[in-house]
């Protein structure tokens, strides 16, 4: 799919998830500006409902697939956790039954809260790909439609929707700094942003610990990488073969940069500490980057995406404690 096509189904995507989900603020932010020379801003997604950008492809795709006509009894889909918390709330408000298959690994607390939200959980395999290659195969098997957390261009288009506030509420924006797991995400936002915007840099911002889009994107083709465990447990996890989002990442995306597990705690405490914000690990990622990218951007007007605020109390309580009396 071409980056005009992609950036006409965030648009439809936009006007249908209007009533489910907010448009979040773009928060200046002043200590981080004076601390770089750059003039940033943060797309708070860690204040959307269910508390990440998720709830935006996940209801874009429900939606989509109850405009067919046909009756959606239920649906299948994988998650670590907020791309599940986001499709449980988009099935009870739109009234489908869904289950959602996670690995036996993900962070507890998350999957103590898709159990309150009510989600059918299945646990099986022990990272994201076993869990997305599961799910679909059970809808496979059941002949019901999967919602994957990435691998889709509905799910995209709806992600991409924060490409396009960001352009309404900072038209002049020089850069979007975005963290990247299945390219989902970065990957609906750059189609947008390289339509409307071509001269604003899209830039993906990954963890050291598991970086497998950026080395496909670096290759120009998907490769197989290990994942290791990192604070930025929503980004962490392989490719499914064939997603998607690849293209978009390989083609759109105009600079990468890998974060190192202190950086993305130091800027995880930052938002605590400034801004009173609470954000996860993926948020700390791109948020890191700035001090990495800073000086290509003097003067210049940079968004971030602080994707979610899903972090689980035991790893915010060893930021806190680490770093409370050293900075």
């Amino acid at each position: 799919m071409k980056a005009q096509e992609m950036a006409s189904l965030v648009e439809v995507a936009a006007r249908r998830i209007q009533p489910y989900v907010l448009h979040t603020p773009l928060l200046h932010t002043q200590p981080m500006s004076q601390l770089t020379g750059v003039s940033v801003y943060l797309k708070l997604e860690n204040e959307q409902v269910t508390g990440s950008f998720k709830v935006r492809g996940a209801f874009n795709k429900t939606l989509e697939l109850l405009s067919g006509g046909d009756q959606v009894k239920s649906v299948y889909t994988a998650s670590t956790g907020n791309h599940g918390l986001a499709s449980g709330l988009a099935f009870r408000t739109l009234g489908v039954a869904g289950k959602v298959v996670v690995p036996k690994t993900a962070d507890r607390e998350k999957k103590e809260k898709l159990r309150e939200a009510g989600c059918d959980l299945i646990e099986h395999g022990t990272d994201c790909e076993q869990a997305e290659t599961h799910a679909r195969s059970l809808a496979n098997q059941a002949n019901l439609p999967y919602l994957s957390p990435y691998n889709d261009y509905h799910v995209m288009a709806g992600q991409g929707t924060i490409g396009l506030e960001i352009l309404e509420d900072l038209p002049d924006v020089d850069a979007i700094l975005v963290a990247v797991g299945g390219g989902g995400l970065i990957g609906g936002i750059a189609a947008y942003i390289k339509t409307k915007r071509p001269q604003c840099q899209v830039v993906g911002c990954s963890p050291a610990k598991s970086k497998v889009m950026h080395e496909s994107a670096k290759a120009g083709r998907l490769i197989r990488e290990e994942s290791h465990e990192t604070l930025s447990d929503a980004t962490a996890g392989m490719l499914e073969d064939g997603t998607v989002t690849f293209p978009m990442c390989r083609d759109l995306v105009d600079s990468w940069v890998l974060l190192e597990e202190e950086e993305i705690a130091e800027a995880v405490y930052y938002c605590l500490k400034h801004h009173k914000k609470v954000v996860e690990g993926a948020a700390g990622v791109a948020l890191a980057a700035v001090h990495k990218i800073s000086p290509s951007y003097q003067g210049k007007k940079v968004a971030v995406v602080m994707c979610g605020a899903n972090i689980s109390m035991k790893n915010l309580h060893k930021i806190i404690s680490t770093h409370a009396d050293t900075t």
